[in-house]
């Protein structure tokens, strides 16, 4: 699918956190992330979730990742939280109450192209009995 996205990250560090850490979370999650650290907080900015997409496949959570997208879904973007210690381990733990002591990862996806809807839908696709299936 041809898109055009602009998805901003972004990570508290307190001072009991490794920032080094907590920034390999952020690419370990979003391969093409340069994190950049500044006021107490990394910033990285991609336009290419395809390794997102890969890892809801592989943990087999695209039902999950739907929800999360379709509720923080405003206009022409969605937003979503993730565990900064799972991601340190590759792995995607979505953050849908209070984050905790260390905070999470925040990232907000802006789709210029396609819509939001079919966006979503390529990212984590519909299932059905756990696999996915094509709606076209």
């Amino acid at each position: 699918m041809i898109h055009s996205i602009d998805v901003e990250i972004t990570a508290p560090v307190y001072d009991t956190e490794v920032t080094d850490r907590v920034a390999d979370g952020m690419s370990n999650i979003f391969p093409p992330a340069e994190p950049t650290f500044q006021h107490g907080e990394l910033t990285a900015g991609v336009h290419d979730l395809e390794h997102l997409s890969e890892l809801l496949h592989r943990q087999e959570i695209l039902d999950t990742a739907r929800g999360v997208f379709f509720d923080n879904r405003r206009g022409d973007s969605f937003s979503f939280r993730l565990n900064k210690q799972a991601a340190v381990e590759g792995v995607v733990n979505f953050v849908v109450d209070e984050p905790g002591e260390l905070g999470a990862i925040a990232v907000q996806v802006t789709v210029d192209e396609p819509s939001v809807e079919e966006f979503i839908d390529y990212l984590a696709p519909r299932t059905q009995d756990g696999a996915p299936v094509d709606t076209d």
